[in-house]
């Protein structure tokens, strides 16, 4: 990892204004279709507060809820630098200390909470 990359895992939970509807969980899009935006945020606020609270650890809820296909490593996805990630998700991260949680960041892809891990 160079130095002015950053590494992260994320939660993403997609809904029906997303830019693609469809994931590994929902491969014909049945559910994200029929989620609203505000659903979508409701759904990943709760999640966001239980893992800040403990109940529950941010690579599992990942690997269980996560529309992106990331969830398989536990929502890591590996180092990245400026410019290759959705500009909302990139200001976020680097915003973000090393172990931090984001608050809810909004992207084409849908609604995410990322984890500073590098």
């Amino acid at each position: 990892m160079s130095s002015n990359q950053v590494r992260a895992s994320h939660i993403l939970i997609k809904h029906q204004d997303s830019r693609r509807k469809a994931s590994w969980r929902d491969p014909e899009g049945r559910v994200i279709k029929a989620t609203t935006k505000e659903s979508a945020v409701t759904q990943i606020k709760a999640i966001r507060d239980d893992i800040i609270s403990g109940k529950s650890k941010f690579s599992d809820v990942a690997s269980q809820i996560s529309d992106c296909s990331s969830a398989k490593r536990g929502g890591d996805l590996g180092p990245f630098g400026r410019g290759q990630m959705q500009k909302p998700f990139e200001e976020a991260t680097y915003a973000l200390k090393v172990g931090e949680i984001s608050d809810i960041v909004e992207t084409d892809s849908g609604v995410h909470i990322i984890m500073r891990t590098g």
